[in-house]
């Protein structure tokens, strides 16, 4: 809807990085005592695994380490609630992969095993049997017949069986599951011409139609309140006796068990809060928890959003609505940190700023917000990620969604600083910038520019972008439905892409010159009309929120642009590159399509909405594609990664907790087995 993590969505250049989310958002201040550290720790199929260092956590007190682990165990024990809202067989099938791991007494030399393995690991890293971006069905690498020699072979482990089943059943009844590529072939689909809930298998709906949903919450939905709830926020909705009902997530409800464990660790945390404020923030999601009821998540993010003065912060519950074809279920995410002060001070630049960008933004002044309100910002240091910020995490995060929440009580925009720093330093020796560079002029310019313009569009579109612009009275959050993502997304990359060229980045010193700028550009550019392609199967369309607003925003400022040659499409030696022959001309066309973007967001012009994103996000040039993926292959790169947390263990003396130690060794099979012993708390 209408904040959003930058999830890094695209394959970028800054430094050859391939990131898991959207744009090349990245540079940390460095962690001391790097040393030799081992930043990627495993890669298979698509994916690398990476560590990330909690730098400063020794610096602070015994109580606050406390805050930060009883959070982080709040964080971790909604696991099993983004499992099962991806897909319903999803903790059936998981729970079956973990017994195998742990007690097959077969061999384990035979790659076929190798193929059981990556494929497991895969269900681990996307939290499902479904791919964390393509949201298309894993295909094994091994076939049924394996698989059910895999679970008979496995000894002194439980399997997930139920009531009179035998391991027989259980092999049966996955089968089709894992292997017959029409069962839930795809988590979600956006094709308006298509049933979006009944052809989608996440789990936010059960036994309804597209139409029965909609007509459920027309009903409920006042159109008039200035002040609406989130509705069906942390609902499932299912149809019962004919009639269609939500099941509302909270203690004694839907995921009932895993929200006791979230409320004992919260309720912990709330003993040894920083101060009096942070402490009814934790109090008021605790509520909210107990009751399910979105009136009290209102109160809990008003209260979280003006908590400025806490060092340690935390995000836990049911936020982002990427994985819903409607736009409207959030699924369960949570991450625990504290501030960078040092790295803070680049943003708290930008807020003291945000009225003069406002005030000068492209857009229509009816769709301008007369005074900024609340807008903080820091930069901030990752403790522990769960749900669905694990193990691929944003990089940059703005919160709260409710657009009445923002425009009355502000919003926090952060940048996750150490979570950065591990993508550069595992990304150093990268031959990927090199390759699609279209000169060694920009080359060059990403080499020294890269991170640190990079950083600044970060903080640009999460710091003002997200908040900028307001909707017309009686436009509601979800107006724009399938396509309230990808336009959001837009909407906050051009503002950041349009304000990243102005001399008002140097005047301010965030910028030595606009020659970083520059380098921006051409990131963004390579970004959306091509290096992204890796991430996209061939042959098909580009499916993926984040990456539909990338190749929305470079495709319309490459067409419209053509009449003055602003971007030329050059091939050299059989390769494509695509060079910008004239950066203000460009910027002026980001501050065009901004001033659309922004006009069919704050009227809710949904017919707008489709015809962009349709027109200019989706389809993709199949030649050019399969060059991207040849060229890509040559590279020998994985282009998606994600991490393994830390493990804190706190230092008991006379029944207290005095200490809290950081383990960062931990390895990701042995971080995913035993999140499944311990975290495991759903039938």
């Amino acid at each position: 809807m209408n904040t959003k993590k930058v999830v890094m969505m695209a394959v970028v250049a800054c430094l050859g990085l391939l990131l898991p989310n959207s744009g090349c958002r990245k540079k940390a201040p460095e962690p001391a005592a790097v040393g030799e550290f081992q930043w990627q720790i495993d890669q298979f199929a698509d994916l690398k695994i990476l560590r990330y260092q909690v730098p400063g956590f020794d610096r602070l007190t015994p109580r606050q380490k406390e805050l930060v682990y009883y959070l982080g165990e709040a964080a971790l024990c909604g696991r099993d609630i983004l499992f099962d809202q991806n897909y319903r067989h999803n903790l059936t099938v998981r729970r079956t992969l973990d017994a195998i791991v742990a007690g097959y007494a077969g061999d384990r030399t035979d790659p076929r095993w190798d193929e059981f393995m990556t494929y497991t690991k895969r269900v681990w890293f996307s939290n499902g049997i479904h791919h964390h971006y393509s949201n298309d069905k894993f295909t094994p690498g091994f076939d049924a017949a394996y698989f059910k020699s895999l679970v008979e072979g496995s000894r002194g482990v439980e399997f997930p069986l139920a009531a009179g089943q035998t391991a027989g059943d259980l092999v049966a009844f996955l089968t089709p599951i894992l292997f017959d590529p029409a069962v839930a072939p795809k988590k979600f689909i956006q094709d308006p011409d298509q049933d979006l809930v009944a052809r989608s298998a996440v789990n936010f709906y059960e036994g309804v139609t597209q139409a029965e949903v909609e007509r459920y919450y027309a009903r409920a939905v006042d159109r008039s309140d200035e002040t609406p709830v989130s509705h069906g926020l942390n609902t499932r909705v299912v149809k019962k006796d004919g009639k269609v009902v939500e099941e509302v997530a909270r203690v004694g409800g839907l995921y009932g068990p895993a929200i006791e464990k979230i409320v004992f660790w919260l309720e912990k945390a709330a003993e040894v809060t920083e101060n009096g404020h942070q402490r009814r923030v934790i109090e008021a999601l605790v509520d909210y928890y107990r009751t399910g009821d979105l009136e009290k998540f209102d109160v809990y993010n008003v209260l979280w959003v003006t908590d400025t003065a806490s060092h340690i912060d935390f995000v836990n519950g049911f936020i982002e609505v990427y994985n819903d074809p409607l736009g409207m279920k959030g699924s369960w995410e949570a991450l625990v940190n504290f501030k960078d002060l040092e790295a803070t001070r680049r943003s708290e630049i930008l807020t003291a700023n945000a009225q003069w960008f406002e005030d000068r933004s492209p857009v229509d002044p009816r769709f301008r917000k007369k005074q900024v309100k609340g807008v903080t910002a820091k930069v901030i240091t990752a403790a522990m990620l769960g749900g669905d910020c694990y193990p691929s995490t944003p990089i940059g995060i703005n919160l709260p969604n409710a657009n009445w929440i923002r425009k009355n009580h502000g919003s926090k925009s952060v940048t996750i600083a150490n979570i950065t720093y591990a993508y550069d330093q595992a990304s150093l020796k990268s031959p990927f910038a090199r390759e699609f560079a279209p000169s060694d002029e920009a080359f060059e310019r990403t080499r020294k520019y890269g991170s640190l313009a990079s950083n600044i569009a970060t903080d640009l579109h999460e710091v003002l972008g997200h908040g900028s612009g307001q909707l017309l009275p009686g436009v509601s959050d979800d107006a724009l439905r399938n396509y309230s993502s990808p336009v959001e997304e837009a909407r906050a990359d051009l503002f950041s892409l349009y304000y990243i060229m102005d001399p008002k980045m140097v005047e301010l010193g965030l910028l030595p010159d606009l020659e970083a700028a520059r380098a921006e550009y051409d990131g963004e550019i390579r970004n959306g009309l091509q290096t992204q392609l890796t991430r996209v199967e061939l042959g098909k369309e580009i499916e993926q929120a984040h990456m539909r607003a990338r190749a929305l925003i470079a495709h319309w400022v490459y067409e419209h642009g053509k009449p003055e040659n602003v971007i030329s499409r050059v091939t050299r030696e059989g390769k494509t590159y695509f060079v910008i022959n004239d950066y203000e001309k460009l910027r002026a066309l980001y501050g065009r399509l901004l001033g659309e973007v922004q006009r069919i967001t704050s009227e809710g012009d949904y017919g707008g909405a489709r015809d962009l994103v349709e027109t200019y996000g989706v389809r993709i040039d199949h030649e050019l594609h399969r060059e991207v993926l040849d060229r890509f292959a040559r590279l020998r790169i994985a282009p998606y990664g994600g991490f393994v947390n830390p493990v804190y263990r706190p230092v008991v003396q006379e029944g207290r907790v005095v200490d809290v130690e950081v383990d960062l060794t931990e390895g990701y099979v042995e971080q995913m087995l035993r999140y499944g012993r311990d975290y495991s708390f759903l039938k």
